[in-house]
């Protein structure tokens, strides 16, 4: 039996064979997990972006299909960027992953308006922006899409109002493209983790201690009794992007150890 958990790929070694995937903030995390799946199902190239170059670059040393492409996904340089990189090799887009997202707290009595723009810039804006400029390169029929979303969107917490709702944004997104896109023949689909192993926490501002706790508050309520790991979430990714899942356009796969039914 194949182990999916171990390999962090989908049920078939060369699903995407020839094919050609775009794979935004590819640099850590659920993202990097991704672009290498890809890369080892067959993908003749997996573009992955971010506003780094030594992460990039770091993955891009792990496989020869990986291509690294400094951009940020928030800016229209940084699309028109994104863009440029998949005419550069033939202007053939079979897959694109929306991973790029930011996370931080937004308390209502101690609001910054500019930690409410980023946000809602990266997690909404960027996809939405890149999306567009990629849609007359992507294959149709026959291409997908597949948006990083998060079980936030469904939840209430104080002080995470912000990137909740950016994420309830994408939900929609994602249900509204799958209708929009299916005449041409682009199926569009979501994932929504739950608590995963990534940087994302620290990445927004969290402490260590918090993180932990966070962590630990998380697992003792799933479930699973456990938070996630990348290889949880990655399968779905590129299950949801096979020729086998054709089927499938418009649905949100929760990914959270059963947090959801609690």
């Amino acid at each position: 039996m194949v182990d999916l958990r171990q390999r962090g790929t989908a049920l078939s070694d060369k699903a995407f064979a020839e094919q050609h995937v775009v794979v935004t903030g590819g640099g850590t995390g659920i993202g990097r997990a991704a672009a290498l799946a890809f890369a080892e199902q067959g993908a003749a190239s997996v573009t992955i972006t971010g506003r780094r170059s030594e992460p990039l670059d770091e993955v891009a040393a792990l496989h020869p299909a990986v291509i690294p492409v400094v951009a940020d996904v928030a800016s229209e340089a940084g699309v028109d960027a994104i863009a440029a990189a998949v005419q550069a090799r033939g202007g053939k887009l079979d897959v694109l992953v929306h991973n790029a997202g930011v996370f931080g707290l937004t308390p209502l009595d101690e609001l910054d308006p500019a930690d409410v723009r980023h946000q809602f810039e990266v997690n909404v804006f960027g996809p939405i922006l890149l999306t567009a400029k990629l849609l007359p390169l992507l294959r149709s029929p026959g291409g997908n899409i597949v948006v990083v979303s998060s079980i936030s969107a469904r939840l209430t917490t104080p002080a995470q109002s912000v990137y909740a709702a950016s994420k309830a944004a994408v939900d929609s997104l994602i249900r509204s493209w799958a209708v929009e896109l299916g005449p041409k023949g682009i199926r569009v689909n979501g994932v929504a983790p739950g608590n995963v192993r990534t940087p994302i926490l620290t990445s927004g501002g969290i402490s260590d201690q918090d993180v932990a706790a966070w962590r630990s508050g998380y697992a003792g309520k799933a479930p699973t009794g456990r938070i996630g790991e990348v290889a949880d979430v990655t399968p779905w990714i590129t299950r949801l992007a096979e020729p086998t899942s054709s089927w499938i356009s418009g649905e949100i796969i929760v990914v959270d150890g059963g947090m959801l039914a609690t």
